[in-house]
């Protein structure tokens, strides 16, 4: 084969490889692009999924401390309807004791 031919073929053979590498490349971009964009989605889609069950446990701690809350002020009210039970129960013993006070008081100044 004349060395002219070589050339050309070695030439022609180059310029396929260099178009090889070119399109590989491109090809290894695009797939990098693709990954990072599924990547950005997953991150998105979990970013999401987090921010959902921090807003689900958030209102679970609210009905929670609104129950509690319920449960706290019940039990003041019997309290104080025991305790207001009770003082309506002893008035006469109260009333008993205030007037012996003065009248002990009225003696002791006459």
């Amino acid at each position: 084969m004349p060395r002219p031919e070589v050339l050309e073929r070695i030439k022609d053979a180059e310029a396929e490889a260099d178009e090889i590498v070119a399109e590989a490349e491109a090809e290894a971009d695009e797939i990098v692009a693709d990954a990072r964009e599924e990547a950005d989605e997953i991150i998105e889609t979990a970013r999401e999924e987090a921010e959902e069950a921090a807003q689900q446990r958030i209102e679970a701690a609210r009905e929670e401390l609104q129950d509690e809350r319920e449960a706290i002020l019940a039990e003041g009210d019997e309290e104080r309807e025991a305790l207001r039970e009770e003082a309506a129960g002893r008035e006469d013993e109260v009333v008993d004791f205030v007037l012996e006070r003065f009248e002990a008081a009225v003696e002791a100044q006459g």
